[in-house]
């Protein structure tokens, strides 16, 4: 049995991986989970040390066939909470992290069969991230950071970081969730970007919130840029 922090890091290391590439550094895993470096490769020696994953001296760590499957379990359990707490009990898209990192733990794969066949196999949580299958397929997202792109690029917000109520309330008010189309309006040098809504208001968004944002152009499929297909 691992432990839930054990199951916190892996599925730690599985997010940097999705969207920074491989080896993920131990840098970015503390950064992720809020912990100081040290702690951080403590774990990781203890996660190799279980065969969960791989670790090269000041290269950083990949995750093992296992340590992958795990990951992704774990990562089920939280989007598919998420959504069941938004869906089912009215959480705010706000709140639904924080309330699945406690519960994702500890429910069994009855009770996540039941809560997948309640909501009908949803793809997507409620910030629009991938849930992996009933298979543990590893997701490959197509979409990249709304900071990327130019002045003028017509986009869809496909996915937001799940991880700051305030930031995601913020976009809630605004009107910026995904599915929301927009237009980049203003790309000023003063670390903003400025998007145009598709009803002309126009919201100026700093430079990390911008970067929590991922868009996928006009035509592209929820699934293809998931890569859900």
């Amino acid at each position: 049995m691992l432990s839930a922090k054990m199951e916190d890091y892996l599925k730690a290391i599985y997010e940097v991986k999705q969207r920074e590439g491989e080896p993920v550094s131990t840098s970015a895993v503390a950064e992720l989970l809020d912990v100081e470096p040290p702690t951080v490769t403590s774990m990781m020696e203890k996660l190799e040390s279980r065969g969960l994953v791989d670790r090269e001296k000041y290269k950083g760590v990949e995750l093992t066939t296992e340590g992958e499957t795990v990951a992704l379990e774990v990562l089920r359990h939280h989007r598919l909470l998420e959504t069941y707490l938004a869906e089912q009990l009215d959480y705010d898209w706000a709140e639904v992290h924080d309330e699945a990192d406690r519960l994702e733990h500890h429910i069994s794969e009855e009770f996540e069969k039941r809560v997948a066949e309640l909501l009908d196999d949803p793809e997507v949580d409620p910030h629009g991230d991938p849930i992996p299958n009933d298979a543990l397929e590893p997701v490959q997202g197509e979409d990249r950071k709304l900071s990327g792109h130019e002045e003028g690029e017509t986009l869809i917000v496909q996915r937001v970081r799940d991880r700051d109520p305030e930031e995601l309330s913020y976009l809630q008010r605004v009107g910026i969730t995904p599915g929301t189309q927009i237009t980049v309006d203003e790309i000023p040098p003063i670390g903003m970007v400025t998007v145009r809504l598709a009803d002309g208001e126009t919201v100026s968004l700093p430079d990390s919130i911008a970067d929590s944002i991922r868009v996928r152009v006009p035509g592209a499929s929820v699934e293809d840029a998931n890569g859900l297909s």
